[in-house]
């Protein structure tokens, strides 16, 4: 018998939705390949430290976090960051550092088509 993971938050499930449909109407994967990381259980969603973010995000890029982004470390660069949630303290140390905190439904409207995006987690 398999334990099929059900959601039980409506504004994750809402998500989880668009995103399948932007990957459909906009033939972007990145849209699909984020819809099933959020399937998962929370358990195995990314916590994501800003040091990692400076790491591995080029100048022009926007980092996508499948889970939550944590404030160990420190953001040297001015960079957009969309999650499905940050930390009191990241957030502080993003804005500190000139960038930008978004939800994935704001990058998804600002940047339906999902170019320049890296997921990290």
């Amino acid at each position: 018998m398999t334990n099929k993971n059900i959601k039980t938050n409506p504004a994750l499930n809402s998500l989880i939705h668009e995103l399948k449909k932007q990957a459909s109407e906009k033939d972007a994967t990145i849209w699909k390949d984020l819809a099933l990381r959020l399937e998962k259980s929370s358990k195995n969603w990314a916590e994501v430290n800003l040091n990692r973010i400076s790491k591995y995000i080029n100048d022009k890029e926007t980092a996508l976090v499948p889970g939550k982004v944590l404030s160990t470390g420190d953001l040297t660069k001015k960079v957009s960051i969309a999650a499905w949630s940050f930390s009191e303290k990241a957030t502080e140390k993003i804005k500190k550092a000139g960038g930008k905190t978004m939800t994935i439904q704001e990058l998804m409207k600002s940047n339906p088509d999902g170019k320049n995006i890296r997921i990290l987690g």
